[in-house]
């Protein structure tokens, strides 16, 4: 079994979806493993390292050459695997709602591309779940970057000159990501708060000690999705939460919005006319900017100020984090293959609840039924 990991290619892309502790474990399990020169570079890890744990590093040439499974953080160019086994393994991120060209390339070359962000959100298979991993980070950044960008201090400081009020953050979106927005805003001594479609959420708000802000005169109304995920809310309720949150956002010094729907446009949360009631000075942070954006007139990548307020979002977020984001990033891909390893037979050999979940494409066609139906 020869498992190849690539050097990413796409603009911004610094994490690497290997690292020497997981090519151990890879060799541990039999397999031989091949990493692309300079591929971990921008996440702190030098050619000396992968070598060092057992690898053989190539040129990015040969390094796909009779791979049996391709590691990637972002799918490659299927045209860059050649070389790679028929029926070869891609194991990666494929945004296959948002590139189906990318996906269809897949198939057309005969190679098996299995989807890390449909991973089923299941017991047994959190520890393989690369949104969530990767999440985390996220919502830790981007309260540090807007941290950064405000002018004041987060926490409360009482001095011999006099005291300076703690910072309002208001976290809308209480997912993976809000949750540890929530908690690094605490950390700083900032004032919290945060919303949530999903009023099982509300529990979890409080037990990090933020105060929960949520809708409370439209009954029935609970926003949770298959897979622990939020659904798109009636009319009603979102009439509702639009005013709750007018009120609520003037007094805000930090917003962190982070809400996604899979496979859809991200939700619009905060209008133009929201943004012209925040005091001048405030930061918004837009976690959700590369698929839309919450926020009305936010750009990936761009600090853009309206009415005196700031508002900034990155368009692949975990990337600022590129060695912590590489080293969870690459435990997921180990922890799922692993999982499903046959020693007798020296490869993994998938299961249907997840394989059927994951798998795009197969035998030349693209044969996942959210990709098909």
């Amino acid at each position: 079994m020869h498992i190849a990991a690539l050097k990413e290619r796409a603009e911004g892309e610094k994490r690497v979806s290997i690292t020497p502790e997981t090519v151990k474990k890879f060799i541990a399990l039999g397999a031989s493993v091949a990493v692309e020169k300079g591929a971990g570079e921008n996440a702190s890890i030098s050619d000396a390292d992968y070598i060092d744990a057992g690898a053989t590093v190539l040129s990015a040439a040969k390094v796909a050459a009779d791979a049996d499974i391709v590691l990637g953080v972002q799918a490659p160019d299927p045209k860059t695997l050649k070389g790679a086994k028929e029926g070869a393994w891609v194991v990666a991120t494929f945004d296959p709602f948002g590139a189906p060209d990318r996906v269809k390339a897949y198939a057309k070359e005969g190679l098996e591309a299995l989807s890390m962000e449909f991973m089923p959100r299941i017991t047994r298979a959190q520890s393989m779940d690369v949104l969530s991993s990767q999440s985390n980070l996220s919502g830790y950044k981007s309260v540090v970057a807007a941290a950064d960008e405000y002018g004041r201090a987060f926490p409360m400081m009482m001095t011999a000159a006099g005291t300076i009020s703690a910072a309002k953050c208001f976290v809308m979106g209480v997912g993976v990501a809000g949750l540890q927005a929530i908690a690094t805003a605490k950390r700083l001594g900032a004032q919290v708060s945060a919303t949530d479609v999903r009023s099982a959420t509300k529990e979890q708000i409080e037990s990090l000690g933020a105060k929960a802000v949520f809708v409370e005169s439209v009954e029935g109304i609970e926003g949770e999705g298959s897979g622990g995920y939020a659904t798109e809310m009636s009319e009603e309720y979102q009439k509702a939460q639009a005013e709750l949150v007018s009120s609520h956002i003037a007094k805000q010094d930090i917003v962190i919005t982070t809400a996604l729907i899979p496979g859809r446009a991200a939700p619009r949360l905060i209008s133009d006319a929201q943004i012209a009631t925040m005091k001048p000075g405030s930061v918004i942070f837009d976690l959700a900017v590369s698929q839309g954006g919450n926020v009305e007139g936010s750009k990936p990548d761009a600090v853009i100020e309206k009415h005196g307020v700031k508002i900034m979002g990155y368009s692949n977020t975990p990337s600022h984090l590129a060695a912590d984001a590489s080293a969870l990033f690459a435990r997921n891909l180990y922890n799922f293959l692993s999982a499903f390893w046959d020693t007798d037979a020296g490869k993994p050999i998938l299961d249907e609840e997840i394989g059927d979940a994951i798998r795009l494409t197969q035998g030349g066609k693209i044969v996942n039924e959210r990709l098909t139906s």
